[in-house]
């Protein structure tokens, strides 16, 4: 069991500026929020009901039934993902590793964060007996472990919980008492959609788990913060929806008027925003899979990626080598890696990992190109990987891991 400590490690140190995801937003996109921009009218608290109905529409194709009065918005997962804890109240557990934000929200509202290790075949979910066992040490110190954060889809490991491992964990969390929050932000950037299963623990466990998503993560461009949740049809569901909402009117979370309008343009997918998600999704899987080569060439240790736009990589057998560089734990390792490829490598101590181990997350989003044109011929393109600045990104990255070797 790892309580998060509560120091911050620091700012990452930036190279030159790169887009999020790497692509320039889809022109369908941008012509519904310049139209909604000439109105003057703000979406309330939780989202407006054309927003809602969207969200509601996207969910039950993803055999979801939602209703609008489950739901709520808010401006970005950030300030969603912080009422929801504070809505629901108690300890929080999460898997190490986990996405970098999750953690500060806990800390922000003083709540104790604990993470558990995950199974060796994927992450995003807690290893159930090790969920258990964390369960029993939290209640034995005095804790009140109430709430666990999952995502099966996972940022930052790239990687898809199999069913069956999502199931016993689900299991084991409700048999003891713990609500579970899914965030599915990249359950639609499936890197082999037709080969991975992806199942959400709503629809194994529905009255049980709140769902969330960043439309950021396949929809929308990240300048543009949106991000919806659905709660269970429940009472108490309802319950923590109110409370869900108190906390964000309170933070004046609300979704610009224009951004809700192509958010919800968005979440009704027409076809340039399905043929743009698709092309998305196809151009990372294409880009992550040379950086996975890479990195195992090198020596270095990943879990194949399955969807996202990142990798997450495990340094330790290059140890020797780290350290005659003078790079012995996550941090130093960061700041090295982040000089040599010239983009951000954040290191595993961000996502809940040992300090001393030597883990970093890959981006693919700044190897697609530094200009609009350049990543819009990235996505275009039937051989991305064959593009100048496409090729060069990748060499550079390729010749920072194959020096450690």
């Amino acid at each position: 069991m790892q309580r998060t400590a509560p120091e911050s490690h620091g700012p990452i140190r930036y190279g030159p500026p790169a887009p999020v995801s790497g692509l320039p937003v889809l022109p369908e996109l941008a012509a519904v929020l310049a139209a909604a921009s000439e109105g003057a009218d703000s979406e309330p608290p939780g989202g407006g009901a054309e927003l809602r109905e969207a969200a509601c529409g996207y969910w039950w194709r993803r055999g979801l039934r939602s209703h609008p009065e489950e739901l709520v918005a808010a401006s970005g997962a950030q300030p969603l993902l912080f009422a929801l804890i504070g809505a629901y109240g108690g300890d929080v557990l999460m898997p190490r590793p986990c996405p970098a934000w999750w953690t500060p929200q806990a800390r922000l509202l003083g709540r104790p964060a604990y993470h558990v290790p995950t199974p060796a075949e994927c992450g995003g979910v807690p290893d159930p007996y090790a969920l258990l066992e964390t369960v029993r040490r939290v209640r034995a110190e005095g804790g009140m472990p109430r709430l666990l954060l999952i995502s099966v889809a996972d940022d930052p490991t790239a990687t898809v919980a199999p069913p069956e491992t999502v199931l016993e964990a689900c299991e084991a969390a409700v048999g003891e008492g713990l609500h579970i929050i899914s965030d599915e932000t990249w359950r639609d950037t499936l890197h082999r959609p037709h080969e991975t299963v992806l199942l959400s623990p709503a629809e194994m466990c529905p009255g049980d788990v709140t769902v969330i998503s960043d439309l950021a993560g396949a929809l929308m461009p990240a300048s543009w913060p949106v991000a919806v949740a659905r709660f269970p049809a429940t009472d108490e569901g309802a319950a923590r929806r109110a409370r869900t909402l108190d906390i964000l009117t309170a933070l004046g979370a609300v979704v610009a008027g224009p951004v809700a309008a192509a958010a919800a343009h968005a979440l009704d997918e027409p076809g340039p925003v399905i043929a743009r998600m698709e092309q998305a999704a196809a151009l990372h899987a294409r880009v992550a899979a040379a950086v996975h080569r890479a990195v195992l060439v090198s020596g270095a240790l990943a879990r194949p990626p399955q969807a996202g736009r990142h990798m997450y990589a495990d340094l330790g057998p290059l140890r020797a080598r780290l350290a005659e560089r003078g790079v012995t734990d996550s941090m130093e390792l960061e700041e090295y890696l982040t000089d040599r490829v010239g983009a951000p490598v954040p290191g595993g101590h961000r996502f809940g990992d040992e300090l001393g181990a030597l883990r970093v997350r890959l981006a693919t989003g700044p190897l697609l190109g530094a200009t609009p044109e350049q990543q819009q011929e990235s996505l275009t393109s039937p051989a991305p990987l064959e593009l100048p600045h496409v090729a060069g990104a990748l060499t550079i990255l390729g010749t920072a891991f194959d020096e450690l070797r």
